[in-house]
């Protein structure tokens, strides 16, 4: 199962685990494109692909999702968690509810729907969740950063509960990705240098491997790697101030 699996690092993991033959359940709000997805994959790849409207900024969303996670008959062997989306401005900029609706979908989202999933994986003794976060989970960045931040330290933490279960946990920390992502969120991309773009499949890739290798945390690329090595050695007051200048130059316009 991939939420928002129409676009981004989602539809790039509905390629590449279609192409792997593997059945998918594709969840996202727009109906049309998941069943245009379905269809595409089914017939370029011969696997099965249900589709699954929801809308995880509600409860009806994510309980219609979670719902399908606890089914026993046609059980769900890995969730990629991947929903999400950016606000544009700073914070006071930004409407409370916008920023409640960014933790439903960052945090309760990822929490209820890691629940569901990891119960009926446990009984069965073998799984996979991937809970999509950031880089940014690692430098201070307003809500966002800080609720890819919650995602990493609430994935390492299930990890090492279910350590020993057959349940796999791993929190995906991509940089910048070729996506709708920015677009979406009005935020302009022009400023941001080109060796800091990653490629989507790619990042799938190298997350697969690292699920594979039983890692909790995968960081894709050997220069986000170096980067979130260096940034361990900068006072945390002085990060702020660069991230947040960084955050103006690169985020949105």
């Amino acid at each position: 199962m991939i939420t928002g699996s129409t676009a981004g690092i989602g539809a790039a993991f509905a390629r590449r685990l279609a192409a792997d033959g593997h059945d998918l359940v594709l969840v996202a709000r727009d109906t049309e494109r998941l069943r245009d997805q379905a269809t595409e994959l089914h017939d370029r790849h011969g696997i099965e692909a249900k589709v699954l409207t929801a809308d995880l900024s509600t409860d009806a969303g994510i309980e219609a999702v979670a719902a399908r996670l606890c089914e026993r008959q046609n059980p769900v062997d890995l969730l990629i968690n991947n929903a999400g989306f950016g606000n544009k401005g700073r914070f006071l900029d930004v409407s409370m509810a916008d920023e409640l609706t960014m933790l439903k979908v960052h945090c309760e989202a990822v929490l209820r729907l890691t629940s569901a999933a990891a119960e009926t994986m446990r009984e069965r003794g073998r799984g996979g969740v991937v809970n999509v976060a950031s880089v940014a989970a690692f430098v201070p960045r307003g809500t966002y950063g800080a609720s890819k931040a919650w995602v990493v330290q609430f994935t390492q933490g299930v990890a090492k509960d279910l350590a020993g279960s057959g349940v796999r946990m791993m929190a995906l920390c991509p940089g910048f990705v070729r996506t709708e992502f920015h677009e979406r969120a009005g935020m302009g991309t022009d400023s941001i240098p080109n060796w800091m773009w990653l490629d989507a499949d790619k990042v799938v890739a190298a997350a697969l491997a690292d699920l594979s290798r039983g890692k909790s945390l995968s960081i894709p690329d050997p220069r986000y790697k170096t980067l979130m090595g260096a940034a361990k050695l900068v006072p945390r007051g002085m990060l702020g101030g660069l991230t947040s200048r960084t955050g103006r130059k690169y985020g949105p316009r």
